[in-house]
């Protein structure tokens, strides 16, 4: 037994019980009351189950609803009683404490190891590795997009489809076997060779889709853990004020001094049902002459921080921004954002441009020229990732305007960038999408198992095709590559699928990839 609700004062909690002895539990608590209809709540009193008689006395709540869950169909797969009782701590200390006294000669009753109820429930076939772990998330879950990653996760669809994948090796693996245990005694209507192709083909397009599922899995741990942004820009570009203005609170220093943010401040924020970590980072700048202009030591390891974070983040926000001139305004370009976004680009990150005081900018299509000047500076952004905002008219609370300076639309733009990774890759295959949208639940565990699991599919194909020109199943036929110098080592390459099996087998917890019965009934079905 365990509390389920959270510990604390609430309205209600709620007790849990799993285990044959529910019912003489049950009788223990509520002596002369009927046990109630299954699955349906009753009201009782609850009285300690040690008092001699049942008086006003040993009352332990005076109205509590009980409910009876009857095996196998229950969330343990065992009998299970759950007390629905106040949710004052006395009183659930005082039922948490009756139960411990429940105890017999035969049975005993103690309270449940963590994680206890979910163990009985995989032992007992109710839910499998899979489902558990996303259970967890579910749990863990604070934001839209975390919650329909873990609601995903929480049907048994990734477990069919590792179970599927399993048999179909098994299957490969039978017919290599059956070459391997009865060429010589029976006629076989395709050589060795042509054979070998035919399971190769069938593991190629295997591969293929657990390849997808693992590409996939990364970008659910993106929205599991949060994509992680960076701020990129010069010196007083307004990268803090930006930060501020979507958190909604002063996270970051604001300053119009040069340098003021030397280290990285990371902010976690939920933005539209994604949760992603923004980071404020040191305004790149270089040293133009001397005095006050000189980029100091400390200076210089925020410089290369920043640099760094930007490469290891999912998105780069670089932030320009509009300073006053003799000759109007005009869009500041330090070389050293320039060079940074370059190499970010190179290094394929996801680029947003955000130009910034454009209340410093008279006209519409004077905003619309520095856009261009962005565009004409990086070719490589499309214009939709290039944003015009004023960090100053957004804090205009009295403004009239319905965007003011234009940081919803930033905000959208970003969240589009966000929707953009996050989409799974496979769409435009044979299955539809909710197939590709489930690989988003693969955990970090399962798509560690699914790697090795390819490791042990590219062995098979390596054995297959020891030349390694990867032979088609025409190819193969042709009577001069079937008669070649390369032998095809049949045996190790079934031991390569069993391999490969066995990990399908351990991701989901259930079945082996080896088992001697289910490769011989594969043998004499075929």
């Amino acid at each position: 037994y365990a509390l389920s609700s959270a510990p604390g004062r609430a309205a209600i909690s709620v007790i849990r019980i799993s285990g044959p002895a529910c019912l003489r539990i049950y009788r223990a608590l509520c002596p002369r009351a009927p046990l109630p209809k299954p699955r349906t709540a009753a009201l009782r009193r609850l009285y300690d189950p040690q008092a001699s008689t049942a008086s006003e006395d040993s009352i332990l709540d005076a109205g509590a609803l009980v409910l009876y869950f009857p095996s196998p169909r229950t969330v343990t797969g065992e009998d299970v009683l759950e007390l629905h009782v106040h949710g004052g701590p006395a009183i659930v200390q005082a039922v948490l404490g009756a139960l411990a006294k429940c105890s017999t000669a035969d049975s005993v009753v103690r309270y449940a190891e963590p994680g206890e109820f979910t163990r009985r429930a995989f032992l007992n076939d109710r839910l499998d590795l899979p489902q558990i772990e996303a259970l967890g998330h579910t749990l863990a879950a604070e934001t839209e997009q975390q919650r329909r990653v873990a609601v995903r996760g929480n049907s048994d669809a990734l477990s069919k489809r590792y179970e599927s994948w399993r048999q179909a090796l098994l299957y490969a693996r039978g017919e290599l076997e059956a070459l391997i245990d009865f060429s010589e005694d029976q006629h076989f209507d395709e050589s060795p060779r042509e054979l070998m192709a035919s399971v190769a083909e069938q593991v190629r397009d295997l591969r293929r889709k657990i390849w997808l599922h693992v590409r996939n899995a990364s970008k659910g741990e993106l929205l599991r853990n949060g994509l992680r942004v960076a701020l990129l820009g010069a010196p007083n570009a307004g990268k803090s004020s930006l930060l501020n203005r979507v958190v909604g609170k002063e996270a970051a220093i604001v300053s119009t001094e040069a340098g003021t943010t030397r280290d990285i401040v990371d902010v976690g924020i939920d933005l539209g049902g994604w949760y992603c970590k923004l980071g404020d980072m040191a305004g790149l700048r270089s040293s133009r002459g001397g005095g006050t202009n000189v980029v100091g030591a400390v200076e210089q390891e925020g410089i290369r921080r920043a640099k760094a974070r930007a490469l290891e983040s999912d998105v780069v926000v670089s932030v320009f921004s509009v300073e006053e001139s003799t000759n109007g305004p005009r869009l500041v370009v330090e070389p050293e954002v320039v060079e940074a976004v370059q190499k970010c680009q190179e290094a394929g990150k996801y680029i947003v441009v955000a130009v910034n005081k454009t209340d410093l900018v008279p006209n519409e299509d004077a905003v619309r020229g520095l856009l261009t000047e962005i565009q004409n500076l990086f070719p490589g952004i499309p214009s939709s990732r290039i944003h015009a905002i004023s960090c100053k008219e957004a804090e205009n609370e009295s403004s009239q305007k319905e965007d003011p300076g234009n940081l919803q639309g930033f905000l959208q733009g970003l969240m589009s960038a966000f929707k953009e990774i996050a989409t799974p890759e496979g769409m435009e295959g044979e299955h539809d999408t909710s197939y590709w949208h489930d690989s988003l639940g693969v955990t970090h565990r399962q798509s560690t198992n699914l790697q090795r699991c390819l490791e042990h599919l590219d062995d098979f194909l390596s054995s297959a095709d020891p030349s390694g020109t990867q032979h088609s199943q025409e190819t193969f036929a042709d009577p001069a590559v079937a008669d070649g110098e390369e032998d095809v080592d049949i045996v190790t390459a079934a031991e390569h699928l069993r391999y490969a099996a066995d990990i399908l087998a351990r991701i989901t917890g259930r079945g082996e990839g080896g088992d001697v019965e289910d490769v011989l009934g594969v043998v004499f079905e075929k």
